[in-house]
């Protein structure tokens, strides 16, 4: 079964959807979290510079009945019956030590999170598509073109004909060829890029089965493909204005070649052929 995200979860996936004003609640509570769990809704608003009203509304809009809702949320979580809460998100030359450690905390936060939000029925399902399909195309853009580009060769690498281009215009070219049986892969962070929304459109235009790999179920990509799989980051942790993790979904793209290749003597041996390929380009 899949798990339903947590409060900080939730925060995190829905922050880029957020008004300016509902930004600075979220950026308090997930910078002090501990602090707010014995906080009333007027101290909440006081330190946040925003209004009780916008603090009723920030909560409906992250799911929860209201500030105590989300107050019981954030309690369970710290106490550790759901989420680890994440040591820190401080980062600081002056103590490279702990900075190393609170990065960790994070990253292993974001990875099982990702890993427990996986539903494995439709994992499954996901998985007889690709291994059907004539062609796997992997499109996105600006930061996760390096995942769509691993997973290219990962597929590659064990007999599946994958493609993934750097050149916005080939993967569009390249997704006109597409057909019903073949399929695509989307990744984007927010789920909300504009380019990568128009190739998933032409992609089921063309009767291909179209797979999405973002941080938000309910972004225009997790609503328009057949199959979602939810990644979770905590970058607003470190830098609230900027996106830059992939690690989620890379380690995504990592699960299903796994499951792809593992028990598969097939895969092995079109992964063995590559290997004595190019050995002689290794030392």
């Amino acid at each position: 079964m899949e798990k339903q995200p947590t409060v900080m979860d939730t925060i995190h996936l829905l922050y880029d959807s957020f008004f300016e004003q509902e930004k600075k609640i979220a950026n308090y509570i997930l910078k002090h979290y501990k602090e707010v769990v014995n906080m009333t809704i007027t101290e909440l608003a006081q330190e946040c510079g925003t209004s009780v009203a916008t603090i009723s509304r920030f909560c409906k809009k992250c799911d929860m009945d209201g500030f105590h809702h989300l107050k019981i949320g954030l309690a369970q979580e710290i106490a550790g019956s759901g989420i680890q809460i994440p040591v820190s998100n401080t980062i600081s030359q002056n103590d490279i030590g702990q900075s190393l450690q609170n990065i960790l905390a994070n990253k292993i936060e974001e990875l099982r999170q990702t890993v427990s939000m996986m539903d494995e029925e439709q994992l499954n399902l996901i998985l007889e598509c690709i291994k059907g399909a004539d062609t796997v195309q992997l499109v996105a853009v600006g930061n996760t073109v390096p995942v769509a580009l691993d997973g290219a060769y990962k597929l590659n690498q064990i007999g599946i004909k994958a493609a993934a281009f750097t050149i916005l215009e080939s993967q569009f070219a390249f997704c006109m060829s597409l057909k019903k049986g073949d399929v695509m892969i989307a990744i984007s962070n927010s789920g909300e890029s504009r380019q990568v929304v128009r190739l998933v459109q032409e992609a089921k235009k063309r009767g291909a089965t179209v797979i999405g790999i973002t941080n938000n179920r309910n972004s225009t990509i997790g609503n328009d493909v057949d199959y979602h799989i939810q990644t979770v980051t905590r970058e607003k942790l470190f830098l609230n204005e900027f996106s830059f993790s992939r690690v989620s979904a890379t380690v995504v793209i990592e699960i299903l070649y796994l499951f792809l290749t593992v028990g598969e003597e097939q895969r092995y041996q079109k992964f063995r052929e590559l290997e004595k390929m190019i050995a002689n380009e290794k030392v």
